[in-house]
């Protein structure tokens, strides 16, 4: 077989675009601690636990990223539960988490409530565990903290308010149901272009028993889970027109 000078072309353009895919990969990596790169590296092993029915809903937000992105639009996404305390935080982080592992650029996240509270210290603690730097920079009864998951740019400034509240958008967003309190009352999102329901369990169920600390782990790993899975269909490329 004789070789054209096209092919060694090809070739060449390959290995260059698996070497800059390899290269950002290790450049995210090397921006988080180790015990959070485990932690993500676990969670992306798990997507087989993921129920299909869940899965589809999760591509719906994923195809709202893609078709951002394409459009060259931000993607804004407003986590929603009812006291924005615990699911609607953690899914915020952990969506900026995999947004960064899997390198999908202009997407911003948010959580709010259909009231506000406080974020509460068991999440808090929850995803301190897995890794992420939490640090509360005000007191009072509904504390600012500034949530840091890699060594550089800005931290994520969290803290409960109502999902339409400064500085959430107020228009052109995704706004993602946590919880089945938030979907019932919030038929209609005001605002919002794209409404997603994805119920998580309340691990506020487990507070101050002997399974908390497991309960509000467990939590935490599937949301986790579940935003890296979203963000691995923005990446991933389309055969036939679907994703895998």
């Amino acid at each position: 077989m004789t070789l054209q000078k096209s092919d060694f072309m090809w070739a060449a353009l390959t290995i260059s675009i698996v070497g800059l895919a390899m290269n950002h990969r290790l450049c995210a990596d090397n921006e988080v601690s180790q015990p959070l790169q485990s932690y993500l590296k676990e969670r992306t092993a798990e997507f087989d636990r993921i129920p299909t029915e869940r899965k589809a809903d999760l591509k719906k937000i994923a195809d709202y990223v893609k078709t951002q992105s394409d459009a060259k639009q931000t993607s804004k996404l407003t986590f929603i539960c009812t006291h924005n305390s615990r699911r609607s935080h953690l899914s915020q982080i952990w969506a900026a988490v995999a947004a960064n592992y899997y390198g999908v650029t202009g997407v911003e996240t948010y959580s709010g409530g259909t009231e506000a509270t406080a974020f509460n210290p068991r999440a808090i603690a929850a995803i301190q565990r897995a890794g992420v730097s939490v640090e509360k920079t005000d007191d009072g009864k509904n504390p600012r903290y500034g949530v840091r998951f890699q060594k550089t740019g800005d931290s994520l400034i969290c803290f409960s308010k109502v999902y339409d509240e400064a500085p959430n958008p107020k228009e052109a967003y995704c706004a993602v149901l946590t919880c089945s309190q938030a979907d019932k009352n919030c038929p209609i999102v005001n605002g919002s272009t794209l409404r997603v329901a994805i119920p998580f369990e309340d691990p506020k169920v487990a507070d101050d028993k002997p399974e908390e600390k497991a309960t509000y782990d467990e939590r935490c790993q599937q949301i986790c889970r579940e935003m890296l899975y979203l963000f691995s269909q923005v990446t991933r490329p389309r055969v036939g027109g679907i994703r895998d």
